[in-house]
């Protein structure tokens, strides 16, 4: 196709009009072809245009909604997690700050060096100073004064092998440190913890790692929290001195009636079926406390918490994380022993029991962390049936 691009009229000067009806004689010139164009573009060849037929570039695929939904979901999950580990350790803290603490281990000419395992001093106080006279009448625990030890404890976890709960019964008469020879639960009232555990570590030869002490106001609320105990009592047991009046067979215990089982002596060893009951209701008390009925509930496991940390001192070195590791030792099936000894003797404070060789024999297992003899162990018992 020709454009013209424009007309020029040959024989009249420019600006004149010709004769009229003359029409000029008209040349056409020729646009610039494609050449031309090539050299004022700077001589790129023309682009081509695309075929139709050439197929256009595939859409990219939509990701699924079903992944999208997975992903969300996992983040969610995580950050829910997070929250969780985070909130975890600072409840753990924040109870580990709640502890009451005193100054139980402390370091005197002469003590032992540490031993192979883990050991425990629990001991249980019958001091009454925090409590009201509505409670001392509820507990039944009587209006004496001053603080000695009901319980005594040693529990003994070994490198390897079952975890154990050593009664050392208080009757038991040995040499306390700047005291002469007393009832070894004499040790708590005339120095306190740091003294009873000097006059334990005397005894034993075995270094205690951690002390827990629980009195009378908290053992009830501890046991209260994680809904009560279920044992069984192969016995009836009437005591009016402990408020204590229960059945023969299974049932289940409230904090009240524990108490009134773990003090009572009546009893024809007195002392001695005594601390096997309360080695037995720890035992119990233990694992209703790591069930995943107490665990995976919230509403008992924030009570027991409460309790626990409010009845309970440790030393100044222990932690809240200490006692969940006693707490998960004990749950299973520990080896529970009386601390063997000499017999009866009387003394100057009255019927006692001796320390013997075989009271000897028995700590020196306990100190080189390996199993302990069965002819060393006692074995049955209390009034716990099965």
């Amino acid at each position: 196709m020709v454009r013209y691009a424009g007309l020029r009229t040959r024989g009249w000067p420019r600006g004149r009009g010709g004769p009229a009806g003359y029409a000029p004689t008209q040349r056409p010139e020729p646009v610039p072809g494609p050449s031309a164009r090539s050299r004022r573009s700077g001589g790129a060849p023309p682009r081509r245009p695309r075929s139709k037929s050439a197929a256009a570039p595939p859409a990219p695929t939509p990701k699924p909604k079903r992944k999208l939904r997975r992903l969300r979901i996992g983040r969610i999950i995580l950050v829910a997690l997070l929250l969780f580990v985070v909130a975890s350790v600072g409840l753990l803290f924040y109870y580990d700050g709640k502890l009451h603490r005193t100054e139980a281990l402390v370091p005197y000419a002469g003590r032992p060096a540490d031993t192979p395992g883990t050991n425990w001093l629990i001991v249980g106080s019958d001091s009454r100073a925090d409590l009201s006279d509505d409670q001392r009448q509820q507990l039944s625990t009587g209006d004496s004064d001053g603080s000695r030890t009901d319980t005594i404890m040693m529990v003994h976890k070994p490198p390897s092998g079952s975890a154990m709960i050593i009664s050392i019964p208080r009757d038991l008469y040995v040499p306390i440190p700047g005291q002469g020879s007393h009832k070894i639960n004499a040790a708590f009232n005339f120095g306190g913890p740091q003294l009873l555990t000097q006059t334990v570590e005397q005894l034993s030869g075995v270094r205690i790692d951690h002390y827990a002490e629980i009195g009378f106001g908290g053992f009830d609320s501890v046991v209260d929290a994680v809904g009560g105990v279920t044992i069984c009592l192969d016995q009836p047991l009437n005591d009016p001195k402990a408020g204590l009046r229960l059945p023969k067979g299974c049932q289940e215990l409230s904090g009240r009636q524990a108490l009134g089982l773990v003090r009572t002596r009546a009893f024809p060893n007195a002392d001695l079926e005594r601390v096997v009951n309360q080695r037995k209701f720890l035992n119990a008390l233990m694992a209703k406390a790591t069930s995943p009925s107490v665990l995976a509930n919230p509403f008992r496991l924030i009570p027991f918490v409460n309790g626990a940390v409010d009845a309970v001192t440790v030393d100044e070195g222990d932690h809240i994380w200490n006692l969940m590791g006693l707490a998960w030792a004990l749950r299973g099936d520990p080896i529970t022993t009386t601390t063997p000894t000499g017999g009866d003797e009387y003394t100057s404070d009255g019927d006692s029991l001796a320390v013997g060789d075989n009271t000897e024999q028995f700590f020196t297992y306990i100190r080189k962390g390996v199993a302990v003899p069965d002819d060393l162990l006692s074995a049955g018992g209390g009034v716990f049936g099965k």
